[in-house]
């Protein structure tokens, strides 16, 4: 989120919980990204605040709702107040439970165990959602424009465009199962709780094989998936690679170290491709 911005969203997120009834003296930034995470004190509620123009929190909310309701491994929305979407100042906001951090992280085994039951109540869900080929088109049409992309050398603009196409059309000709999925169930939307793993951020949410989710797991958690198909898990490694790639060299990304990551990543799918 824009910084210019942060200070109205935390407001509007601390405007709402009070009009709700719930104490919220301050707030606590625990992530900022194309939304904005808060804690807010001492009503001790979760708020994610976004830009109204830019969010898909009303899926996110009903999609978090179904799959609590059938015991997937998902952060809950706040059972205090009504599960909707609450509009101030231009911003949406929904109200989720904060869970206390677990010491220590989510090991492999343990994110992948989660994520096969997460995939598993996806599974019964009937939920209209775009292909993962469609975030594979978001990644191949930055990286070919260079008015998106200006810093971005020739022959590296070259072999990420080479390896979206290349990959999508290998993963196509696995011909595995596809389903509903997470979309991005990478470390950082995973929260490690006292109740176990928990999912959160369900706005990527798209269709494919699981290995293409379980490509943003660590890479030791393959190995604990029931059933993943190695070849095609490799695959949607160097894929999902490339799409991340991609994100680094837009000329308005404001991830932190965006750039070192990009160009790492760049000699990773080299290496990778035999370059």
């Amino acid at each position: 989120m824009q910084a210019s911005e942060v200070p109205r969203a935390t407001a509007a997120a601390m405007a709402t919980a009070t009009s709700l009834g719930l104490t919220a003296d301050d707030a606590i930034v625990l992530h900022d990204s194309n939304k904005l995470t808060l804690r807010l004190l001492p009503g001790d509620v979760l708020a994610r605040v976004a830009p109204m123009a830019h969010q898909v929190a009303r899926f996110e909310i009903e999609l978090a709702r179904q799959l609590a309701a059938s015991g997937c491994p998902v952060a809950a929305l706040d059972p205090r107040v009504e599960s909707r979407v609450h509009e101030r100042d231009g911003f949406a906001v929904t109200l989720w439970t904060y869970y206390e951090p677990a010491p220590g992280k989510v090991s492999p085994a343990g994110h992948a165990h989660a994520l096969a039951r997460l995939h598993a109540g996806m599974r019964e869900l009937d939920v209209p959602s775009p292909r993962y080929t469609d975030r594979v088109e978001q990644a191949r049409r930055l990286v070919a424009d260079s008015d998106l992309t200006p810093d971005l050398a020739g022959a590296d603009r070259e072999l990420l465009v080479d390896t979206l196409r290349d990959l999508t059309r290998r993963i196509g000709e696995h011909g595995g199962a596809e389903q509903l999925l997470h979309g991005e169930p990478h470390p950082g939307n995973v929260l490690a709780t006292q109740h176990g793993p928990l999912f959160i951020d369900f706005e990527t949410c798209c269709r494919g094989p699981v290995e293409f989710d379980l490509a943003h797991a660590p890479e030791e958690a393959g190995a604990h998936y029931p059933g993943a198909d190695p070849d095609l898990l490799r695959d949607c490694r160097l894929l999902v690679l490339a799409m991340i790639t991609a994100w680094r060299w837009d000329r308005d990304d404001q991830f932190p170290d965006g750039r070192r990551l990009g160009r790492e990543w760049l000699a990773r799918i080299r290496s990778a491709r035999g370059r």
